[in-house]
Formats: structure tokens, C-alpha cells, sequence
């Protein structure tokens, strides 16, 4: 087998097995990767994943040992519950960074997601929140860490930062992300920033707010600025976006703001006018960001933060059933959450089969040969 499936061998392998181990117990790696295929092919639990197994058992012996043959249920779920997260996590970082490549200049939006059917009332066991970074122009999760709540997302975000290869890339970040800490672990990386910025960062978002007024209102005049528009149209939806970016100087009180966040160079205004039906909203968003003043290059990467939304927490939602799952058990919860998205950066990097992932497990369920091309055979 070629890359992909051997570098999981060799970067999962060494994961610390968590069981007293015993003549007939199961090898670790087997179940790692009878998992991985299964989720691949549909399985949204600890029962299909052990049924997908022993269907695909003959298949599964032309390159796993299986000397006990293939886990029960309870087995699976026992052992995943007793894995450290942590430890899988580390694993999956060092695979993703073996087996893909992230180009500089690539956005890399960051967000986090709650898997709602992971909260566990009889243990008062709250939901996990996990915090994500995404390569837009690859559909690869680069790294995940978890919360405890959504509020925990702003210590969250440095530790995710830590442990990410991201040199030459942008990342973008909501409002609840805009902080000077994290501006500066960005800089530190060796990145670049973009942030919304909203009531959490109240000066500031007066400020730019009453900078851009003034310049609109003057028609921006003797300022360097530049500015881009687009236009959608698409399901009698009508959206034009229009994308003005100012260099800090401009920006009131431009001095200690400067002083505060870290490579800051420039201030952003998105105003967005959608029509539907005959009715128009207006919005206007605002941002900061170290990169040089570019107007397209900003409302692009702008816009493909919403790839995480879209291509992420999307699909765990809708294709693969997250918020469903009761998987809840211990490490289970964010152990099946992992193999869920190994799953899905295998079949999005998959591109023969122009169907949407739904599809593509399905047909990957039902034909092996289809199966070995997901995995990069």
C-alpha cells in the first residue's frame, strides 16, 4: 500500500495501548484501522464498525494481522474510551504533517464546534467543544483542541496555534478569537492574521467604525485605501460585496492600537448587500490584519473562512451525524470525533468520483477497489 495507509501504521503505532494486554487481546493498530475504513464506508458507531469489519474480514487480512480476528463492539468502544486523546491527537499531527502539504499563503480559518449528542446528563458530563484549523484550498484538518465551553475557545486558540505548522499561511478568526495574545502568537509563527472584530474588542470596533465613516463620508479622499466588489447570484439571491482596506495610520487613535496588536497594518470594512425576494439587508463587518493592504486578497481569504462552516462542521453535522452520536464514554467522544474527520479529509482529497461525501461513503461501502483509491492505494 502506498503513503497514506502505510503513514498511518507507522504514526499510529506507536500509540500507547491503554489495556493490560493479554494472549488474545487485539492489536491496537488493527482497530485503528478497521475503525478509520469503517467510518470511511458509513459507520456511525461502535456496532456498525465491528459489522463492517467482520463483512470486510478476508479484505482487511491482506494487510492487518487480526490474530484474534476482528473486535467486538465492546471491545471497540472499551478500548477508544480508554485511549488518551491527547496522545491520538499527537499521532494524527504527525501524520497530517508527513502526508500533506500546506502551501504558503493558504487560509487557514479557525472556529470551534460543539457535538451536542456528547453530553452525558446522568454523569453531568458536558458536551465537547472542539476548536479547529482548517486548510481551505487542501479540505484538511490540520489540528484540533478541546474545550470546555465555547467561552474557552480564547485560551484554546494559542495552545491550537502551538502545535500547527503554519509559516507563509493567513489565518482568519472570528470575533470571539480577536485577542492581542493571539494576534501575537500568530506574528510569532510566522503568519499572518485576519480577526473580526465586534463588541468584545469595543474601542477598537468604534474606532474603525468611526474611521470608515468619516472616509465614506469624504469619499476617500487624499487616502491610500484599496477596495474590491463581488457578486453573487445564485437561488434568485442577489449578494454584492463590496471590500475597503485602510492602512492603520488612517485609523483614530491609530498609535495605541498599534502599540497593543502585534504587526497590525491595516483595517477592514465588508459591506454586504443581499436581495431576496425584492428585499435588501445591509451589513457592514469589520476586521484588523497584518497583511499588506490588498483588497481582493482580503475579501477572498475573508470569504473562504466560511470553508470551515461549509466543508467542516457541515459535513459532521449533515453526512456524518455528529450532533446524533451518543459516543460519550470517557476519551470515546473525542477519539470518534478524530476518526470522523480522518474519514472525511480521506474522501474529500479522493476527487474521481465527483459526487458529494455522502456518495462517496456509500460507494466506498460497496466497492473495495473504490475503498483502497479513497485511502491513496
Amino acid at each position: 500500500m502506498e503513503k497514506r495507509i502505510f503513514s498511518i501504521q507507522k504514526h499510529f503505532k506507536p500509540l500507547k495501548d491503554p489495556r493490560i494486554l493479554k494472549k488474545t487481546s487485539h492489536k491496537l493498530i488493527d482497530m485503528i484501522i478497521i475503525a478509520i475504513c469503517a467510518v470511511i464506508c458509513g459507520a456511525d458507531g461502535w456496532t456498525q464498525v465491528e459489522e463492517f469489519g467482520k463483512a470486510r474480514r478476508k479484505w482487511f487480512e491482506g494487510f492487518l494481522e487480526l490474530p484474534h480476528g476482528v473486535p467486538s463492539h465492546n471491545t471497540f468502544g472499551r478500548v477508544f474510551s480508554l485511549i488518551s486523546s491527547k496522545l491520538f491527537q499527537t499521532c494524527f499531527q504527525q501524520w497530517i504533517n508527513e502526508v500533506f502539504d500546506i502551501t504558503g499563503g493558504q487560509v487557514i480559518p479557525i472556529d470551534g464546534k460543539t457535538a451536542k449528542g456528547s453530553h452525558y446528563k446522568k454523569n453531568d458530563k458536558a458536551a465537547i467543544h472542539m476548536v479547529h484549523a482548517w486548510a481551505a484550498q487542501n479540505g484538511i484538518l490540520l489540528g484540533q483542541i478541546k474545550t470546555k465551553e465555547k467561552s474557552n475557545e480564547i485560551t484554546a486558540i494559542p495552545e491550537l496555534l502551538k502545535i500547527l505548522e503554519i509559516k507563509g499561511c493567513i489565518i482568519t478568526i472570528d470575533a470571539m478569537g480577536c485577542q492581542r495574545n493571539i494576534a501575537k502568537e500568530i506574528v510569532e509563527k510566522k503568519a499572518d492574521y485576519i480577526l473580526a472584530v465586534k463588541g468584545n474588542q469595543e474601542k477598537l470596533e468604534e474606532a474603525i467604525k468611526n474611521t470608515f465613516d468619516d472616509a465614506i463620508k469624504n469619499d476617500f479622499k487624499d487616502m491610500k485605501y484599496s477596495t474590491n466588489q463581488t457578486t453573487d447570484k445564485n437561488h434568485g439571491r442577489t449578494e454584492v460585496r463590496t471590500c475597503y482596506v485602510l492602512p492603520i495610520i488612517y485609523l483614530l487613535g491609530a498609535s495605541g492600537f498599534k502599540k497593543k496588536w502585534k504587526n497590525l497594518r491595516n483595517i477592514i470594512l465588508v459591506i454586504s448587500e443581499r436581495t431576496v425576494d425584492g428585499k435588501t439587508t445591509v451589513e457592514h463587518r469589520f476586521y484588523i490584519s497584518s497583511l499588506k493592504r490588498n483588497a481582493k486578497k482580503i475579501s477572498d481569504a475573508i470569504r473562504q473562512h466560511w470553508s470551515i462552516e461549509n466543508s467542516l462542521h457541515w459535513s459532521l453535522d449533515v453526512t456524518f451525524k455528529e450532533d446524533q452520536c451518543r459516543i460519550r464514554i470517557r476519551e470515546a467522544a473525542e477519539n470518534f470525533s478524530l476518526l470522523r474527520k480522518i474519514a472525511l479529509m480521506y474522501l474529500k482529497n479522493e476527487t474521481s468520483l465527483k459526487g458529494g461525501i455522502q456518495t462517496k461513503r456509500l460507494r466506498a461501502g460497496w466497492d473495495s477497489k473504490y475503498l483502497l483509491k479513497v485511502l491513496g492505494v
